[in-house]
């Protein structure tokens, strides 16, 4: 039996698919050995991703409102599957419908794991909208001075490493910080600091926010984005857990040795 790593050429399926060098990683693109396709769109996809797995990685559709029909379809297909674990996220509450509905349905299976990060540090990096900002000198945002325990997705590959692999399952919800809560004008002053190039941060109204990020996504889908700053203004991220370091046994890594690390993307 093996493990299905869906979002496996993503940000934290790619760290974890090196973690577990025998796991089958989904991709709507399977280029190379162990790779295989998949893909949320396509449901005729599944089963042949889902052949002698008995354990998931499970990455829900990227921009999908309501996921929960689609992953309900791949649920009833994995007749194999005994452990899955979700990547969810501390920003989304629980609720009967959309995101927020995931968590009840793995809940399900005989072995699950809830994984929920805060933000990820590798959104200032790579093609995310705040790796623009980073580069153009300025962060914008609907944050305020809401700050957030920014985590590594090398930390979220780990403990979704051990979550998969330890004999026993853990069967509860991971919340995953970094070592420390910032405020995007605390992370804008370390990237300064580390690589001398001048970053600031500009706070927005979640109005304006959403008009932003519209440009680029569907407009319900940046509503919801907008709305998640909203809640960092209020301090609903304002947390730190020792999560990765319970689980995992080491320390979570911290922002500044994340931008030192990532300097050059930056």
């Amino acid at each position: 039996m093996s493990t299905l790593v869906i979002g496996g050429t993503g940000t934290t399926g790619s760290l974890l698919a090196d973690l577990l060098p025998d796991a089958r990683v989904g991709t709507r693109k399977p280029v190379l050995p162990g790779h295989v396709r998949f893909d949320w769109d396509v449901p005729a996809t599944f089963e042949g991703a889902l052949e002698e797995v008995d354990r998931v990685y499970l990455i829900p559709p990227i921009g999908v409102v309501d996921p929960v029909p689609v992953v309900e379809s791949l649920l009833a297909r994995a007749r194999l599957v005994r452990r899955v674990v979700l990547l969810s996220s501390s920003a989304v509450p629980e609720s009967a419908t959309g995101m927020g509905a995931l968590p009840a349905l793995v809940r399900t299976l005989p072995e699950w794991t809830v994984l929920r990060p805060s933000w990820f540090m590798q959104n200032f990096t790579g093609d995310h909208p705040l790796a623009a900002g980073v580069r153009a000198g300025e962060i914008v945002t609907a944050t305020g001075d809401g700050r957030v325990g920014f985590v590594d997705a090398a930390d979220i590959a780990a403990v979704a490493a051990r979550a998969l692999t330890d004999p026993l399952p853990h069967n509860t919800d991971h919340v995953i910080t970094g070592p420390e809560a910032l405020s995007y004008a605390d992370a804008a002053a370390i990237i300064t600091d580390v690589t001398g190039k001048p970053v600031r941060h500009r706070s927005v109204s979640t109005a304006e926010m959403t008009e932003r990020i519209a440009e680029g996504l569907p407009r319900d889908f940046a509503a919801l984005l907008a709305g998640l700053d909203e809640d960092i203004r209020g301090g609903a991220e304002d947390r730190v857990t020792t999560t990765v370091q319970d689980v995992t046994g080491r320390p979570a890594g911290s922002f500044r040795d994340f931008v030192r690390r990532t300097s050059s993307a930056l």
